[in-house]
């Protein structure tokens, strides 16, 4: 169990004139400010949020 999967998120886009939606799993992403960086374990939920704002991320698979 130690070694679980992970990915790494980095936002590329604003969420200026996105929908509220779009903003809100940004935030939930921990992602608010551009080109910010966050490590996040690889479950269905984080990859359907990741899939839901594909286009303002950039998304790098570690383990």
């Amino acid at each position: 169990m130690a070694d679980k999967k992970t990915v790494i998120v980095t936002q590329t886009g604003s969420p200026i004139g996105r929908k509220h939606d779009q903003r809100a799993t940004l935030v939930g992403l921990g992602l608010n400010k551009l080109h910010r960086t966050r490590e996040l374990e690889d479950t269905p939920a984080v990859r359907g949020m990741i899939a839901k704002v594909a286009h303002l991320v950039r998304v790098e698979n570690e383990g």
